[in-house]
């Protein structure tokens, strides 16, 4: 029986592929969420029924879905009193995890990235028990999401912004200054996932996701704001910092894609950027969605506004070289699902 384990399995990311792996699978999936940040999964599947199994909720006409909502590190702690807590608890036969997706942290948009630091270095704790427990549990293959926030900030600045590459974080140099603690916890993550692989033998792989995207992502994001904004033809429209700041957007699709084709070749630890390789402003992105609205409004800029870095956008010839890898949906295809999602809640 292949289980596969998504912990923060009810935030954006998290559903997405949870969502995927019971589209193109007969495995079944359990999943660990508080949902301090995700949603329930009666607000996201399309034919929700559930049923309740001691302290879980067995979702779905073929029960495949395995929900346990609580603080990762909890579950976890369970691991350290018997190994074998969740197969003898919840009478489920299987010798360990197939594929462990690591999406639980403390994440948000950048009021809270610049707002709460300390909250999101809790991260650190997360993390660090998570790889912990897989050397002790060692599932078949690990993923790890990193963060396009790991790299140097010296590097996105407005004066030298620079395609980022996957070598400009290297362990053996100087690392340089990644994003606030949300960077510093992901570039932490990355290291033990390399001695993960190195000295444990766990077969898993990093990726830096850049702007991730997508119709079902929280309002606390950008791209569903400012969809929602123009659907509500806002004018004057109101924009973070200048509007000049720029980042590499991706639909979440693509993203998902492009985890598989890693998992399935890549297993030393080492990190894999996921973007477009293409930068867009803020303003750029702003004319898109009033585009699709129809309308030409004032831009009012908000200068007291957290802007975080000038410009982020990655390099994807690595993946492109090695995997043969380009996302498929376009800016302007993604955008207007995007909007069209908007649309509809306006």
């Amino acid at each position: 029986m292949n289980i596969h384990l998504v912990s923060g399995g009810c935030g954006f990311v998290g559903r997405n592929m949870v969502k995927r792996l019971l589209k193109t699978t007969n495995d079944k999936v359990f999943v660990v969420d508080d949902l301090s940040i995700g949603r329930h999964p009666s607000e996201w599947l399309d034919e929700f029924t559930s049923k309740n199994f001691k302290d879980i909720e067995i979702i779905g006409k073929d029960e495949r879905f395995y929900f346990w909502k609580g603080d990762f590190r909890d579950f976890l702690f369970a691991f350290r009193s018997n190994p074998r807590f969740i197969q003898e608890k919840y009478d489920l036969n299987f010798d360990r995890f197939s594929d462990v997706f690591h999406f639980a942290a403390i994440v948000g948009g950048r009021l809270k990235i610049d707002g709460d630091p300390l909250m999101v270095g809790l991260d650190l704790s997360i993390d660090s028990e998570f790889f912990y427990w897989l050397t002790r549990h060692k599932p078949k293959r690990v993923l790890y999401p990193s963060s396009s926030a790991a790299y140097p900030t010296s590097l996105q600045t407005e004066a030298g912004a620079i395609q980022l590459r996957e070598g400009d974080i290297d362990f053996k140099k100087n690392l340089g200054t990644p994003d606030m603690t949300y960077g510093w916890t992901k570039l932490t993550g990355e290291f033990l996932a390399q001695i993960a692989a190195s000295h444990y033998g766990i077969h898993i792989v990093c990726i830096r996701p850049f702007s991730g995207y997508g119709e079902d992502q929280e309002l606390s994001y950008p791209v569903p704001a400012i969809a929602l904004r123009a659907a509500k033809k806002e004018n004057p429209f109101e924009v973070w910092g200048s509007g000049k700041q720029g980042r590499d957007f991706v639909h979440i699709d693509d993203i998902i894609d492009l985890i598989f084709i890693l998992l399935d070749n890549v297993g030393d630890g080492s990190a894999y950027n996921i973007g477009s390789g293409k930068l867009t402003s803020f303003l750029d992105l702003i004319k898109v969605f009033t585009s699709f609205a129809g309308y030409n409004p004032t831009i009012k800029p908000l200068l007291d506004k957290p802007v975080g870095v000038h410009s982020r956008y990655c390099d994807m010839s690595l993946v492109k070289e090695k995997f043969g890898w380009m996302p498929k949906i376009s800016l302007e295809e993604g955008m207007r699902r995007v909007y069209e999602a908007a649309k509809k809640k306006s």
